[in-house]
């Protein structure tokens, strides 16, 4: 047994349910177009409430639950700092602001959306919330916990979904076995 992987996780901090709000806040209003990119940094780099891992761990488990990975993320990470008063007040701290601007920028756009400034302007900033995607992801990489095999299935999922044109669920359906197998041979091979 790995007694790295038995021991329990270490007590998370104590933030203040304000200190959580304006947190999830911040992170929700510059995640514009990846949240995760800004979540990373606040909450594991600036603020230290989770350890790269952690986060991983907490992020891996929330993309396969039903909904918006960002909002079951702050649901996980708010309770796990601070309760079910914390998982409230993350997700509100989340979501408020950035819907008050997406509907003032609906009347914008309403207005404004044929400019054609408005769609070169548009076009950059999707530029932009792709690198920073491409960014954390190289980050979040660095991690011990990343073995070679899982960065093949990654490869393996954007080769046949984005060059050879799969769809999703054949992709899924041909991948979401083999990494199981991959995964119970590795921990098999671990126990040895």
């Amino acid at each position: 047994m790995n007694a790295e992987r038995d021991s329990p996780l270490p007590s998370p901090p104590f933030v203040s349910l304000s200190r959580l709000f304006f947190a999830f806040m911040q992170i929700g209003i510059s995640g514009f177009g990846s949240t995760v990119v800004y979540a990373h940094r606040v909450v594991v780099e600036d603020w230290r409430w989770m350890s790269n891992e952690e986060f991983l761990d907490l992020w891996s488990v929330c993309q396969m639950l039903p909904g918006p990975n960002v909002v079951n993320w702050s649901v996980a990470a708010g309770s796990r700092l601070r309760g079910g008063p914390g998982a409230v007040v993350a997700v509100l701290g989340l979501v408020i602001a950035p819907v008050c601007i997406a509907l003032a920028l609906g009347v914008l756009y309403a207005r404004y959306g044929e400019v054609p400034a408005v769609h070169a302007a548009l076009r950059g900033i999707a530029a932009a919330g792709a690198g920073l995607l491409i960014a954390t992801a190289v980050k979040m990489a660095q991690t011990p916990r990343v073995y070679s095999w899982m960065a093949g299935f990654s490869v393996l999922a954007f080769v046949s979904v984005g060059v050879l044109r799969w769809s999703l669920v054949l992709a899924l359906a041909a991948l979401i076995p083999l990494s199981i197998a991959g995964a119970w041979w590795r921990a098999q091979r671990v126990r040895a």
